[in-house]
């Protein structure tokens, strides 16, 4: 069934937050998205799009991989808040045009929170990776 190109029936956000286009992968370790960064963002300047949207790049997949899930089991999509990012290492900032390939992993869940970790390429080349605590209602 994948990759799924329709993404706002699995995520919480609305443009101009979107920070994910398709999703390409999932399953109950993790997930992964693409991103195409555009000159009309949000959060491009100077050509580049900023580290706000890398962290909500990397809770955005997270949070279509719980909708995903959600939706092939017919349950409600749950809205997710990041709780705290730890560890976060940007390396590159991306520019207008590249593709970002997101992969998330789930490394502990317990109820309504979850602790992924996160990392963003462009090709071959890390752009960013963290820790997150998501917590969902």
């Amino acid at each position: 069934m994948l990759p799924e190109t329709d993404i706002l029936p699995l995520i919480p956000q609305r443009a101009p937050f979107v920070m994910i286009d398709t999703l390409t992968a999932c399953d109950e370790q993790g997930a992964s998205t693409e991103f195409t960064v555009r000159p009309g963002n949000l959060f491009v300047q100077d050509n580049q799009l900023r580290e706000p949207a890398l962290v909500e790049n990397i809770a955005q997949t997270a949070a279509a991989r719980m909708g995903y899930i959600c939706r092939t089991e017919n349950k409600p999509v749950p809205v997710g808040f990041i709780g705290a990012v730890q560890n976060l290492v940007v390396k590159a900032l991306p520019v207008t045009g590249e593709v970002l390939h997101t992969t998330i992993l789930i490394k502990n869940q317990v109820f309504n929170a979850t602790v992924i970790s996160g990392e963003i390429k462009t090709g071959e080349k890390t752009l960013a990776t963290c820790e997150m605590k998501i917590f969902t209602s």
